[in-house]
Parts: C-alpha cells; sequence; structure tokens
C-alpha cells in the first residue's frame, strides 16, 4: 500500500513527540510504501531533516506557508488572472470567509482543476463586498483595514495550499486537522481514494488555547481565528473515513466537535517496552535526579518547572533536574537559562539532544510540566524504565498514571494542575523523600506499559486500521 503522510510543524524537521512516533511508526511497517507531504512556516527549514528518512520513505513533498506571502510581494509583477466570480461562486466563498460550512469541493474545482491564482480572490470585487458586509455585521467599531488585513491573511495560505500539487497515494493520513487536514481532504478528492486523521492532540483546541494567550492576534479577533481552525476541522471530520485519537478523552471531544462517533476509533500510543524495561535502577550516589525529558518549547512549560525546581531545593538540597532534549523555541530556551540564572538555583542541567534510553540509567523518577499535551511518550518511557513520573493533569497523563477503567494495578505518579508550581514542587518532594513509594509507583508503571503500552500493539492496530479504511470506502 502507498500511504501518503500528511505533516505539519513535526517529522522530520524537530525531534520528540509526533515526530519520534513517527519515524518509529514507518519503520515498523517495511511492507508499506510512505511519501511525506509536510507543513512547515519557513523556507528556510527546507530539507534540513533531523533524521535520516527510512528506506520504505520513498518521497518527500515540503510545502511552507511563508512562500504564500511571496505572493503578495511580487504582485505588481505578475500578472494575476483576474476571474468573474459567479452568484453560486461567491455565495460559497462567503461561507469561507465567514468561517462556516464552505463548499470544499467547489474551492478544490477551483484551486486545483481551474489553477486560478489564490490572489485572484483575493484582489476581487466579490471579495472587498463581502468582507464589507461582514465589517458592517459583526465588527462595526474595528477598522476596515485592520479586518482586511487579518482575513487576507488568514485565507492566503489556505488558498495557496489548495493550489498546490499532491503526490499520488492509495490512502492519505493526516497526523493533524488545520492544513493538514485540508491536504488530506483535497487529495482524497482529487485522486478518489480514503483520507483519514490521527490526532495526537485536538489541534483546534490547542490552536484555541494559543490564541487566547496570543499577543499577535488582535482581541477583536481572536474569536474569528478560532473559528477559522474549527471550520478546517470539520472538513476532515467529515471527509475522513476513519478518525483515531490516542484515548477516550480525546474521542469524546472530537465527536463534541461534531465528529461521527462511528468513525472515532481509540488507538493508544505504544513504546518499544524492551529497550526500556532492563535499564537497572540508579546507583545510590546521595543525589535525587529528577528527569524532564521534553523539547524546550513553552507549551512544555519549563519556566514553571524551573520556579518549582528552585523551591524544591530549599527542601530537598540534594536533588539535581535534567532537562533533556532539544531547543525547539530558541528564544524561549534563552529564557529559560536566563531564570535559571536570575534565581541563581544550583544542579540544573541542560543535556541538549541525547540518547534517553542511556540517560534513563541515570534518573530516580521525571517530570512532565506540559501545559498541552496528547499521550505523552515521555512517560511511557519512563514507566517502561519502571520510573514513576510527576505529570499536569492535561490530555492522557491522569490516565497514564492511574490506569484506565478496569485497570487495578495502581497509581504510577502523580498528577498535579498545570503551571501550579506549589503542586509541583510538593509533588516533586514526595518522590524525592518517599523512596519506597517511589519504587512502588515505578514498578507499577512498568507493568501498565507492559500490559497496555506496546509499540507493535500500536502497529498492528493501525495496520488493521488501514484495511478497514480501505473496506469502508470501497464498501
Amino acid at each position: 500500500m502507498r500511504i501518503c503522510m500528511i505533516l505539519e510543524g513535526c517529522y522530520p524537521y524537530i525531534t520528540g513527540g509526533v515526530s519520534s512516533w513517527m519515524h518509529q511508526y514507518i519503520q515498523a511497517m517495511p511492507e508499506h510504501e510512505f511519501i511525506l507531504l509536510t507543513i512547515g512556516a519557513s523556507s528556510q527549514d527546507r530539507g534540513r531533516f533531523k533524521y535520516t528518512l527510512p528506506d520504505n520513505v520513498t518521497g518527500i513533498e515540503e510545502i511552507f506557508l511563508d512562500e504564500a506571502l511571496k505572493l503578495k510581494r511580487e504582485r505588481k509583477r505578475l500578472f494575476v488572472r483576474q476571474r468573474k466570480f459567479s452568484p453560486e461562486e461567491t455565495d460559497k466563498l462567503m461561507e469561507l470567509i465567514y468561517c462556516g460550512k464552505p463548499d470544499w469541493d467547489m474551492l478544490f474545482r477551483m484551486y486545483q482543476t481551474e489553477r486560478i491564482s489564490p490572489l485572484s480572490f483575493l484582489m476581487s470585487e466579490e471579495f472587498l463586498r463581502i468582507l464589507t458586509q461582514l465589517c458592517h455585521k459583526e465588527y462595526e467599531y474595528v477598522a476596515f483595514s485592520d479586518l482586511f488585513h487579518t482575513i487576507r491573511s488568514m485565507l492566503l495560505p489556505l488558498l495557496y495550499i489548495m493550489g498546490r500539487e499532491v503526490p499520488r497515494a492509495d490512502v492519505y493520513h493526516s497526523v493533524a486537522t488545520g492544513y493538514s487536514g485540508i491536504l488530506a481532504v483535497m487529495a482524497s478528492w482529487k485522486y478518489g481514494v480514503p483520507c483519514m486523521l490521527t490526532e495526537h492532540g485536538i489541534y483546534t483546541r490547542e490552536r484555541e488555547e494559543e490564541i487566547i494567550r496570543a499577543k499577535w492576534v488582535e482581541s477583536s479577533f481572536k474569536r474569528y481565528w478560532v473559528r477559522f481552525f474549527y471550520m478546517m476541522s470539520d472538513a476532515i471530520y467529515s471527509r475522513a473515513a476513519m478518525v483515531t485519537s490516542l484515548f477516550g478523552n480525546a474521542r469524546k471531544i472530537q465527536i463534541e466537535m461534531g465528529c461521527d462517533p462511528e468513525k472515532c476509533v481509540v488507538i493508544p500510543n505504544g513504546v518499544h517496552y524492551e529497550r526500556f524495561c532492563d535499564i537497572p535502577l540508579k546507583k545510590k550516589d546521595g543525589f535525587v535526579d529528577i528527569g524532564a525529558v521534553l523539547r524546550i518549547a513553552p507549551i512544555k512549560d519549563v519556566k514553571t518547572l524551573i520556579y518549582a525546581f528552585y523551591e524544591l531545593k530549599f527542601r530537598v538540597g540534594n536533588a539535581r533536574l535534567h532537562i533533556i532534549g532539544p531547543e525547539d523555541d530558541k528564544e524561549y530556551a534563552k529564557e529559560c537559562y536566563e531564570l535559571v540564572g536570575q534565581l541563581g538555583v544550583k544542579d540544573v542541567i541542560f543535556t541538549g539532544q541525547t540518547n534517553v534510553i542511556e540517560y534513563m540509567r541515570k534518573l530516580d523518577f521525571t517530570v512532565l510540566s506540559s501545559i498541552s499535551e496528547g499521550q505523552p511518550l515521555a512517560v511511557l518511557e519512563s514507566f517502561a524504565a519502571c520510573r514513576p513520573c510527576v505529570t499536569t493533569d492535561v490530555g492522557c497523563c491522569r490516565e497514564l498514571l492511574f490506569g484506565m477503567e478496569g485497570d487495578t494495578l495502581g497509581d504510577a505518579g502523580i498528577c498535579v494542575p498545570p503551571m501550579h508550581r506549589q503542586a509541583l514542587c510538593a509533588a516533586m518532594e514526595t518522590l524525592c523523600v518517599k523512596e519506597e513509594e517511589r519504587y512502588r509507583m515505578g514498578r507499577t508503571g512498568q507493568e501498565r506499559a507492559r500490559m497496555y503500552y506496546r509499540h507493535e500493539t500500536m502497529v498492528r492496530n493501525y495496520q488493521n486500521a488501514y484495511q478497514e479504511v480501505m473496506k469502508r470506502w470501497q464498501g
């Protein structure tokens, strides 16, 4: 089977999380041929892969959203064919601008079959007329120029990707909604084959959280940006033959957002248990070593972890914190380094990218301070290595620590509210000073990983999912 994986902002450009999952996933299915269709923010990343692509990856097509902005800069010297839009087309385009339920098939015909320029509509009288109506209806007290530039900057990347070529495949598998979801829907329409969706987190909800906090979005338009991402998620929820999630609560959210329950399937992540299960416990050396395996990025909330560890050092002087992972956001990483210096906190070690399996030997337990997660592999790897974990109560973390319905193994760590440094500090203190409890939780986590979260089980479930998707499409 020829599978086109559609990826946004992850593999093969950054490491960890979804990227690690994707790399292992492809390697585990040598019987299939994979093509990667990637979406990135900056064309400067073209070809800068952090992974050596597996042999069964036979091609990669890269799309960068900043290339859409070049069209705006070049429009004066490029001939942009002005096109008259029919009343029906104008009505459908209005639905797109209003972030409702646009006729995606019609849009795909315009931008794939007719090959009209992304700027053709954005420079048209119809666009200006619709925008004027929107301003009177919803943004009466907002400057029209602000609305104009906001809507254009929102729509241009979307129209741009709808005009791009997509490689042929037997099935299109998107690993998020958003732009990658739209490409999956468009490819399914163009070639008459199925598409499916896997969500590690709920992409739209994550974008909503980011937009609410974002300084670059004017408060008047935050609700509009949120509607835009909900519109794109609805497109693939409606078209996909199957929609998978990593845990039960994520499935519930997908259904709440309008996805057909019959399509929604839970396929948990899996860990290479054998790679971790024989790692010996750390030899006593007078320190309690805490590992945070993560990308240094705002969503991982490393600053709260640093503050919590700073307070921990007054209670447990022999604690050490190892922050293990790459600088995903260099500006944020710099702020983290500076915070450590400003606080004068000792025994914080930034390791950079390293071999987690080897480094696990140095750790007593792990911690995850994220403000958003799906089903983190870092927790599963910690469990497989018999290390308990302190996590924030996000995504599937509570379920991992305390078990799914029917799991009577017990607790494998401590769960605290996100962005709560006092609770995070207290939880780390508990695992530092209560050695026997730490060992018990570690053994519980290891048994939970062995029973419920094996990589080979996950791969088998996805292999069955591809067969089921083809069956549903043909039947």
